[in-house]
């Protein structure tokens, strides 16, 4: 005879607590999307899983989404008694260029990925914060294989990235490329996690480990000091927002314009959903205006007599999704402002830079997120990627996750226009733990993975 007390059934905060609805993860590299997952299994949130994939995304696919990166994520609580009383928000990482890099040959931009989701957590999440670190931690120290998503990034730079003796060492072991499967350690990286890990996301900006970055980064030619540490901070802000029948899409707000083109593009497509050409012009046109001086982000989407717009070429960038047992669900966009940063490692730290928005033009940084404000319930939420496709994927495939076309599938049935890349998460009658009631699917032309349980 057994007691209650010697039940083997997993506790709350172990993987197996949640039986039945899970909810979803999409990313764009499979072992960060399994990372999220143990987490919604575990109990924790949609803030929680998508802190444990951003941290773990830092390590299996540093090409777009280093310690280094930058970002921005919408996150939706369903409950007007939780987070901000029911209504998405913004949060918002994004470096500002180095006050003063002075010779540096290769400006680095601020590491803004921890603030970002520390501040996504502080809000959002319930698990204690170092517990979604460690499996980041545990990967960089004792390796994980090399996903194909990461080699992809690897083969388009691998000479520049082998010129700096730091990234040979990891991304070389034995003298050439990682291939697909091959094991990726980081030992310095696992090293400055663990730091994060006990001493608090704080100490990368105004402590020890803000000072050891910043003398790295400047011996590697990045130009950061830890004044510009300090400075560097994430906020909260109001989503844009557009009416959809009885719903309410929202996007990413500026800085993060990718939101803003998005949306641009999707009021196109609501209309017309076959005008992509239409949709993608203006939403160029739109994010080359705001890039010319900003204003009202309501009035440029209101503007009908924009000029044509281009932006030059720009950066990659990756995004993932979050869905949670009860409702609440995250989506974030993250990129090093160029793939692999500025191709160096600030030795001692593991960190691989991301490129200074001083020197190269910033990302478009898309996603979206539908909800019901009435019913208090989620419907829908794209990520994209894709350079200056981006918005126009993720409009696209939000129009398609709105058309009701049942429970998604997977792989994702319409990619959006290449080289957009997606990852939706979609209740096409809204949020229910219903079996088959929600779908999570990544783009098959990615190498990304979409799991979770709908029950």
């Amino acid at each position: 005879m057994f007691s209650k007390s010697d039940d083997a059934r997993p506790t709350s905060g172990n993987p197996g607590y949640i039986k039945g609805f899970l909810g979803g993860v999409v990313a764009d590299e499979p072992r960060a999307a399994l990372v999220g997952r143990e987490v919604l299994s575990a109990g924790g949130t949609a803030a929680d899983a998508a802190v444990a994939v951003g941290f773990a995304l830092a390590v299996t696919l540093p090409s777009r989404a280093g310690l280094g990166a930058s970002g921005a994520c919408l996150s939706y609580a369903a409950s007007v008694k939780g987070a901000n009383k029911g209504v998405p928000e913004a949060i918002l990482f994004i470096a500002p260029p180095p006050a003063a890099p002075g010779n540096a040959d290769r400006p680095a931009a601020a590491p803004m990925l921890a603030r970002g989701m520390f501040a996504l957590h502080a809000k959002y999440g319930t698990r204690r914060f170092e517990s979604l670190m460690a499996p980041a931690e545990q990967m960089a120290r004792f390796g994980v294989p090399a996903s194909r998503a990461l080699v992809r990034d690897l083969d388009v730079v691998a000479g520049p990235l082998a010129a700096d003796p730091a990234a040979r060492a990891v991304f070389f072991p034995d003298g050439h490329p990682l291939a697909v499967g091959a094991q990726l350690i980081q030992p310095g990286l696992g090293g400055t996690l663990a730091q994060l890990r006990t001493a608090g996301v704080g100490d990368l900006y105004q402590g020890a480990l803000a000072h050891l970055v910043a003398d790295a980064a400047r011996d590697a030619g990045g130009g950061l000091t830890a004044e510009d540490l300090r400075r560097a901070l994430a906020a909260y802000a109001t989503p844009l927002s557009t009416p959809v029948g009885h719903d309410i899409a929202t996007f990413l707000p500026p800085p993060a314009d990718g939101g803003l083109a998005a949306d641009a593009a999707f009021r196109v497509l609501q209309h017309d959903p076959s005008a992509t050409a239409e949709a993608q012009a203006r939403a160029l046109a739109v994010a080359a205006r705001w890039r010319e001086g900003g204003g009202d982000p309501a009035a440029i989407l209101g503007a009908a007599d924009l000029p044509g717009g281009s932006l030059p070429a720009l950066p990659a960038s990756t995004s993932f999704a979050t869905l949670d047992r009860d409702g609440n669900a995250v989506v974030c966009a993250l990129s090093m402002n160029n793939l692999f940063g500025t191709g160096r490692i600030a030795a001692g730290t593991g960190v691989l830079l991301a490129a200074s928005p001083a020197s190269v033009p910033p990302p478009l940084l898309a996603a979206a997120l539908v909800y019901n404000a009435n019913q208090h319930s989620f419907r829908a939420l794209v990520g994209a990627s894709g350079q200056d496709a981006a918005p126009l994927a993720a409009a696209s495939s939000l129009v398609n996750a709105l058309a009701d076309r049942g429970p998604l599938a997977k792989p994702l049935p319409v990619p959006p226009p290449d080289p957009g890349r997606v990852n939706v998460i979609e209740c096409p009658r809204y949020m229910s733990r219903t079996p088959g009631a929600c779908g999570w699917a990544t783009d098959p032309r990615g190498g990304g993975l979409a799991v979770g349980s709908s029950g």
